[in-house]
């Protein structure tokens, strides 16, 4: 189905697509910042091993209030080819996740233009992968429909979604426009579906002319707020949807809303329906939360394995500031027989995935990690997670959201978890306090000399 033809393996995509790392350093550039977010969102695609079951309510803004609104409960519901349906059956889907419910009928009954917001393992790729799909005529050997990913990376992964899904359709095709990928000047492509990083697909469209922007049916800007974390990649989304059709679908596909992805989807897509998740309200409920005085890291040290040593621990995240106090920290309790993984910036994503699988296997018992990789971990064995560090931001304040972020893997799915901070200063109390104000929860003093006291905690 797929065509790559990368030059040689030394010629790794670049800022169009670098193999991603990323890095904790607390001052980030903007292209580590990208980095960042491209692993993150990676590594969710990685993980994500089956559809996260959302209880987000759904809220739908159409643009023309008139127009029936209705959403499908079934994938039969929506007239599919069979071909079509075969490849969504093989994939393992049952039936239509919530965001697929609402946004398939849109993109697929009478195409319209659509802004969707939902997180990582909603089924938004296989959602705007089944409208493209739909929209091909796979006997015209030509680009009908374009998807735009931030990296070389993310491209291969929605790839592989559209090989899956078009499976049945033995004439179909997919080009990948990504750095690297060289073909001969003055050919034009045949593929029915291009995929590619912003700057090779323009080029492909403009410089080189490979595609014939003009005869683009649907185009689609996944990861948006990945995107537009790197300046470049947003004007070329832009020249590039400026010399589509009038008539061209676009789809703009983002996790998250914040005002800047609002600004970029209104300039790419004219008149759109618009779809978000409703935040789920986090809780803390039920979570307990505790915090250990300590004078230094040796003392931190100690503490962690007096609480070891008091309570049946299940599974536990230990979070760490830096990536050097991560790796010490790994090797300390690996020294004292604990089962230890690490999981730090510089590992590639492949890497960090492979890790979390084995976390989740249960083949180690304790996850030592920098914020980098605090969030989409869900685990359901985690009943422990120790701030070794609390979160602060590049300004040294409280960072509540991580801090909510991080001990929300525990208590997941219902259970009650425990979190236990390490307060080693005046000001880590005093950060500690703020984190209290803010979420108006009263975070308890422990003894960790005391092993009746730890005992009770975990009742």
């Amino acid at each position: 189905l797929s065509t790559l033809h990368l030059k040689d393996e030394k010629t790794k995509p670049d800022a169009n697509g670098a193999v991603v790392k990323a890095d904790d350093n607390v001052e980030k550039t903007e292209d580590e910042e990208k980095e960042d977010r491209a692993a993150q969102s990676l590594l969710n695609k990685l993980i994500r091993s089956n559809l996260v079951d959302t209880t987000n309510q759904v809220e739908v803004l159409q643009r023309d209030p008139t127009s029936p609104l209705y959403s499908v409960k079934s994938f039969e519901e929506l007239r599919l080819k069979p071909q079509l349906l075969q490849g969504v059956y093989a994939m393992g889907f049952n039936r239509p996740s919530k965001i697929q419910e609402n946004a398939l009928p849109m993109m697929l009954a009478d195409p319209q233009n659509l802004i969707a917001q939902s997180q990582s393992g909603t089924g938004k790729t296989a959602a705007f992968v089944l409208a493209m799909l739909s929209r091909v005529e796979p006997g015209n050997k030509y680009p009908q429909c374009l998807c735009l990913s931030p990296t070389y990376e993310l491209a291969l992964q929605t790839g592989k979604v559209i090989e899956q899904m078009g499976n049945f359709y033995p004439e179909l095709k997919l080009a990948y426009a990504v750095r690297g990928n060289k073909l001969e000047r003055g050919q034009k492509i045949s593929e029915q579906i291009v995929i590619g990083t912003p700057g090779t697909v323009l080029d492909w469209c403009s410089k080189l002319k490979f595609i014939d922007p003009k005869k683009i049916k649907v185009f689609v800007l996944d990861e948006a707020d990945v995107m537009i974390a790197t300046q470049g990649h947003q004007d070329q989304s832009i020249r590039i949807q400026r010399m589509l059709p009038r008539d061209c679908q676009m789809l703009l596909f983002s996790a998250t809303f914040e005002d800047s992805v609002w600004k970029f989807a209104q300039k790419v897509v004219p008149d759109p329906n618009i779809i978000k998740l409703k935040r789920e309200e986090e809780t803390l409920d039920t979570i307990k939360q505790y915090y250990v005085l300590c004078n230094n890291r040796d003392e931190k040290f100690r503490a962690l394995c007096n609480i070891y040593g008091a309570i049946t621990i299940a599974q536990a995240m230990i979070f760490c500031h830096t990536r050097k106090t991560a790796g010490w920290l790994a090797a300390e309790l690996s020294r004292e027989g604990h089962q230890v993984a690490l999981l730090s910036g510089e590992m590639m994503v492949e890497q960090r995935a492979a890790v979390i699988e084995r976390f989740r296997e249960g083949k180690e018992k304790v996850l030592v990690t920098t914020n980098v990789c605090a969030r989409g971990i869900d685990v359901e064995q985690v009943s422990v997670v120790i701030n070794f560090d609390l979160p602060v931001d590049k300004d040294g304040n409280p960072d509540n959201e991580t801090y909510l972020h991080r001990i929300g893997r525990t208590g997941r799915f219902g259970k009650r978890g425990l979190a236990i901070n390490m307060v080693d200063s005046k000001h880590s109390m005093n950060i500690l306090n703020r984190i209290q104000e803010h979420f108006n929860k009263k975070i308890n003093k422990l003894d960790t000399d005391d092993l009746d006291e730890i005992e009770k905690i975990n009742n």
